[in-house]
C-alpha cells in the first residue's frame, strides 16, 4: 500500500457520492491528484458516502474499495440506500446537513436519480463528475449539446413514467451541472473528451493512486477475457455473446474470464460449461486486479470502460489490450439506435489498444 495521501488538499470540505466500486476508485484516484503528498496530514477533507446497491457482488466490491479508502485516510459513510422503500427518505434526510455545508461535490454517476435528487439539496459551489466509466463520455457530450440527460442505451426510446415524474428534479439537477459565476464544474476523467461544455474544466486521470499502490504485475503467457454487461442492460443479444466469447477464447487460447459485477448467473454458468473458461469474479476493479496480477500478456475485451483505463493502469509493462467490435447482428430488437454508434465510438476513440474486428459464430 502507498502511504496515506491525506486530504488536506481538499479542503475545504468535500462530500463524494459514489455507487460502484469503479466510481469510487475514480474518487481515490482524484483525491490522489489533489494532495499526492504523504507529508500532508490526513483525514477531514473528504467524506466518501456509499450509496449502497442491493447486488452481494457490486456490494463485496464496495466493501473492499471503502476499506482502501479509509486506508488513505479518507472518511467513509456506508449508506444503505435501497435497504426498503423507506430508505431514500432516510437516507437524503440523514445527508441533508452535510449537503448543505459542503463547498465542494465529488460524483460519479450524473444520471444517478439518487444524486440527481441530492444535487437540488446542495448549496455546493464546486461539481466535480469522476468517471463512471464510458458513461462519462455520453454525460459530457449531452451537457455541451444542451441535451437533457439520458443514458446513452436508452437514448431514443420514449421516455416512461417514472421519467416523466422525475423530469423537474432531472432539469435542476442538470442546471446545477452547467457551469456559472456562482459554480465551478470539472470533469475528471480518463475518457477522450471529443467537445467541452463551455465553462467546464476537463482533468486526465492517468490512474496514479493505481500504479503508485499496486504492482507492478507478475504477467503469464496466455489471454484473460473481459466480461460485459451488454447483455444485461439489453444492447447484445445472449445467444450471440456466448457465441462471440466462445470464438475469441478459441481463437486466442483464453483461459479466464474476468466477469463484470452484472452478469447474471445463468449467463456465466454456460459461459463455464460451453467454453471450459474459469470463471473469475473479481473482488475489486479490474484496473486494480490487473495491476495486482497475474495478469495475461493479452487482456481481450468487448467495447468498454476498460479499453481505455486498462492501458493507463498497466503503463510499464508488456500486457497488450485487444478490443473487439460489436457486429450490429448481434444487436437486441429492443436496443437503442445510438447503440452501434456509441459502441463504435468507445472502440475507436481507445489509445493504445490492438482492433480486432467483430468474431463470427462458432
Amino acid at each position: 500500500m502507498s502511504p496515506h495521501a491525506g486530504t488536506a488538499g481538499l479542503t475545504p470540505h468535500t462530500l463524494a457520492f459514489v455507487e460502484s466500486p469503479v466510481q469510487l476508485l475514480n474518487v481515490l484516484e482524484w483525491a490522489h491528484l489533489r494532495a499526492p503528498r504523504a507529508e500532508e496530514a490526513p483525514g477531514g477533507g473528504l467524506t466518501l458516502v456509499v450509496l449502497s446497491p442491493t447486488d452481494p457482488m457490486t456490494r463485496g466490491q464496495l466493501r473492499r474499495m471503502a476499506d482502501l479508502a479509509r486506508d488513505e485516510g479518507h472518511t467513509v459513510r456506508w449508506e444503505e440506500a435501497r435497504g426498503g422503500p423507506a430508505a431514500p427518505f432516510q437516507t437524503i434526510g440523514g445527508l441533508t446537513g452535510l449537503l448543505r455545508k459542503a463547498d465542494r461535490i465529488v460524483m460519479g454517476d450524473p444520471f444517478s436519480r439518487y444524486v440527481q435528487l441530492l444535487l437540488t439539496i446542495t448549496k455546493a459551489r464546486e461539481l466535480v463528475v469522476v468517471d463512471d466509466g464510458t458513461a462519462t463520455m455520453e454525460f459530457v457530450a449531452q451537457l455541451a449539446s444542451g441535451e437533457r440527460l439520458v443514458r446513452w442505451h436508452r437514448k431514443g426510446g420514449r421516455p416512461g413514467p417514472r421519467d416523466l415524474i422525475f423530469a423537474p428534479v432531472s432539469s435542476v439537477a442538470r442546471r446545477r451541472l452547467t457551469p456559472s459565476t456562482r459554480r465551478k464544474v470539472e470533469v475528471f476523467s480518463s475518457m477522450p473528451i471529443e467537445t467541452t461544455p463551455e465553462g467546464v474544466t476537463i482533468t486526465a486521470n492517468a490512474f496514479a493512486w493505481t500504479r503508485a499502490t499496486f504492482g507492478p504485475p507478475r504477467i503469464t503467457k496466455g489471454a484473460d477475457l473481459v466480461g460485459t454487461s451488454l447483455v444485461e442492460t439489453g444492447v447484445v443479444d445472449n445467444e450471440r455473446y456466448l457465441e462471440a466469447v466462445a470464438t475469441l477464447a478459441k481463437t486466442h487460447g483464453a483461459t479466464r474470464y474476468f466477469a463484470h459485477r452484472r452478469e447474471s448467473t445463468e449467463k456465466l454458468h454456460r459461459l463455464a460449461v460451453d467454453t471450459g473458461l474459469e470463471i473469475v469474479r473479481p473482488d475489486l476493479p479490474l484496473e486494480l486486479i490487473a495491476r495486482r496480477g497475474p495478469i495475461g500478456r493479452t487482456i481481450l475485451s468487448f467495447p468498454s470502460t476498460v479499453v481505455h483505463t486498462l492501458p493507463l493502469a498497466l503503463v510499464g509493462t508488456d500486457v497488450r489490450v485487444a478490443v473487439c467490435d460489436i457486429d450490429p447482428a448481434w444487436l437486441t430488437e429492443n436496443a437503442s439506435p445510438r447503440a452501434q454508434g456509441f459502441l463504435s465510438g468507445v472502440t475507436g476513440t481507445a489509445r493504445d489498444v490492438h482492433r480486432l474486428s467483430a468474431v463470427s459464430a462458432v
